[in-house]
């Protein structure tokens, strides 16, 4: 069948829109309107998630970097205990969390979408302790899951803290998952 171009109809379902080679678009047949990419589309796409993943592990390293105080001698501590656990082992947790880190921002996104509001950062930090609860009930739930003493120690150190530290990075999460879906 050969490269999917703007038009065609592809055996297992929707057409393409017009002006969209990746075919994230499909075109409905009620409106023959593109229906809107999800997040998951988006981010997770091929060509897409190794950059996410990156740019997750850049944010995540600043952010560290720019804690102070108890609490953030306790961040600092945790970063520094998962990364000497294993060679490629925050890489691997951020590529393994990414997919229901991005289920759990997707009705933000929709709802940010549908707005016409233009920074998804501000977006979230007016919903600030509910973006971070959800955020956080996948890591909570990752880690109940691990078998790893050393780094549930770790997170456990910083649970309490957590919700404050993810609610102060909410801006720089949203320009990323913007950067990436626009």
């Amino acid at each position: 069948m050969g490269r999917v171009q703007p038009g065609m109809v592809l055996p297992s379902g929707p057409r393409i829109a017009p002006g969209d080679s990746r075919g994230l678009h499909p075109v409905t047949k009620e409106k023959d309107t593109p229906m809107a990419a999800t997040l998951q589309d988006l981010l997770l796409a091929p060509q897409t998630e190794p950059d996410v993943v990156a740019d997750c592990l850049k944010l995540i390293q600043q952010e560290v970097a720019g804690k102070s105080g108890v609490s953030g001698t306790a961040v600092k501590l945790a970063y520094k205990t998962a990364n000497a656990f294993a060679s490629g082992y925050l890489q691997h947790t951020v590529e393994s969390l990414l997919p229901e880190m991005v289920t759990e921002l997707e009705p933000y996104w929709a709802e940010f979408s549908a707005s016409g509001a233009s920074g998804f950062g501000d977006y979230l930090v007016k919903r600030g302790d509910e973006v971070s609860e959800a955020l956080l009930s996948v890591t909570d739930a990752r880690a109940k899951l691990s078998d790893r003493p050393t780094i549930i120690k770790a997170y456990g150190a910083v649970r309490g803290s957590a919700a404050k530290h993810v609610t102060a990075a909410l801006p720089a999460v949203g320009a990323l998952v913007q950067k990436h879906a626009i």
